[in-house]
């Protein structure tokens, strides 16, 4: 699967990946400004402003202008932000590239931020935030990272506080902005039936005025535990929803690549042994997984269930039990080899799409700085050995590195601290 990478003078990444039998394109610009990069009294800034580029630009003066360019052509569109990053893309006909390409561009480069959209959006992003406090099995993911990483970037609300929210004015937005949508932190993706060549000249074109200042910077993750913690917050319900995990690598690290696959025997798809455990034969809960997330500085490796309520603390100690395998015994060569294929299966699954694939290129130059095609990652995997995941696994899953955090109809945190162990 073929791509091409180009740095312009400005500092911009530019990333074109050619798909000749496909009837779209997607347009993609990622910029190096997440949760991350904030400081606690604009924290959620980076996922409002992501919101406010869509409200009016120099050239487009209101979201309906926007809009209505998109939806003329059919197009879907959105936008997202993470810890690392935003991401703002549109995808349509190949036919119509040049004009999303331009549409991309000018909000992400001139948005204007005006006053009264900025604080009519505070309500939206207050919803927003309300939104995923009242669905537990979202909010207890913003827990555990609570829980891991604590009043640092990393344990903050992507969305931040409805407190910040209410704060935050329209000089904060062009401050953060001037100070992280510079050419050195910008990547832009163009995926699908499009001509390389008329591509690049397009985005230089459009990207010449881009800011060419070095780009923001954000505090390393502190990372410290000597103890299991539990974080509980107590809510009515008929299920009570639970992450339990620990610390692991970041991106960098050659062991990222076993602890996916370990995720993956683990908690990756149907018939994966938690999946097995708790739902097959304890029957206790309807949804079950795991997964290991890597980031440039900081990486967490977790199981996450919604489970019946009376029966949550047999639920925690049959994960606990299932990790304590993989500590003990060699995954079976049959074994492995089945998750190999399923994880190699989702891979291609995913890369079908020209903004799937924008996607992971993107993602993986705004991390690394390296891509890997497909191909590679596959190679890479059918390399990884028993003895490797037994050793990550040994690593890794250590009492004192345990992390729960549950929410539920309970009150007193100490009964599942003290099951906290292998």
């Amino acid at each position: 699967m073929k791509f091409s990478k180009k740095i312009l003078e400005n500092g911009m990444r530019v990333i074109t990946v050619p798909m000749k039998d496909n009837p779209t394109a997607t347009v993609m610009v990622l910029a190096e400004a997440g949760s991350k990069y904030e400081t606690k009294d604009i924290n959620g800034i980076s996922h409002f402003l992501e919101h406010m580029c869509f409200k009016g630009t120099t050239k487009r003066p209101s979201s309906f202008h926007i809009t209505r360019e998109l939806d003329q052509i059919g197009a879907s569109y959105n936008a997202f932000t993470s810890q690392e990053f935003t991401g703002y893309y549109a995808k349509a006909r190949a036919e119509n590239l040049p004009e999303i390409l331009d549409i991309i561009s000018d909000l992400y480069l001139n948005p204007i931020f005006p006053e009264k959209e900025i604080e009519k959006e505070k309500g939206v992003i207050i919803e927003e935030i309300n939104m995923y406090e009242d669905t537990p099995q979202d909010h207890v993911q913003d827990m555990f990272l609570k829980l891991l990483y604590g009043d640092q970037p990393a344990g903050w609300n992507v969305a931040g506080t409805k407190e910040v929210v209410h704060r935050l004015k329209r000089e904060d937005f062009v401050k953060y902005r001037d100070a992280h949508y510079v050419g050195s932190a910008t990547t832009i993706i163009v995926a699908g039936h499009i001509d390389e060549k008329a591509v690049i000249s397009g985005i230089e074109k459009l990207f010449k005025n881009i800011p060419n200042s070095s780009k923001g910077k954000k505090l390393k993750v502190q990372e410290k535990q000597k103890v299991p913690a539990v974080l509980l917050k107590e809510r009515v319900g008929d299920q009570a929803h639970l992450v339990l995990g620990v610390r692991t690598y970041d991106v960098y690290d050659k062991k990222t690549r076993v602890a996916n696959l370990l995720s993956g025997i683990l908690g990756g798809g149907m018939s994966s042994r938690l999946f097995q455990k708790l739902r097959d034969d304890l029957g206790i809960c309807y949804y079950v997984s795991a997964g290991n997330d890597s980031a440039t500085d900081s990486g967490s490796f977790s199981v996450s269930a919604g489970v019946d309520i009376n029966r949550a603390e047999q639920a925690i100690q049959a994960i606990l039990l299932e990790l304590k395998k993989s500590k003990e015994e060699l995954v079976s060569e049959e074994e492995l080899n089945r998750v190999k294929e399923y994880l190699i299966g989702h891979l291609y699954l995913g890369l079908e799409s020209s903004n799937s694939l924008a996607n992971f290129y993107g993602f993986q130059e705004v991390l690394k700085r390296e891509i890997l095609r497909p191909e590679e990652m596959v190679r890479e995997l059918k390399l990884i050995t028993p003895k490797q995941i037994q050793g990550v696994a040994q690593e890794i899953f250590q009492d004192t590195k345990l992390n729960l955090a549950i929410i539920g109809p309970f009150s007193d945190s100490k009964k599942f601290s003290s099951i906290l162990k292998f």
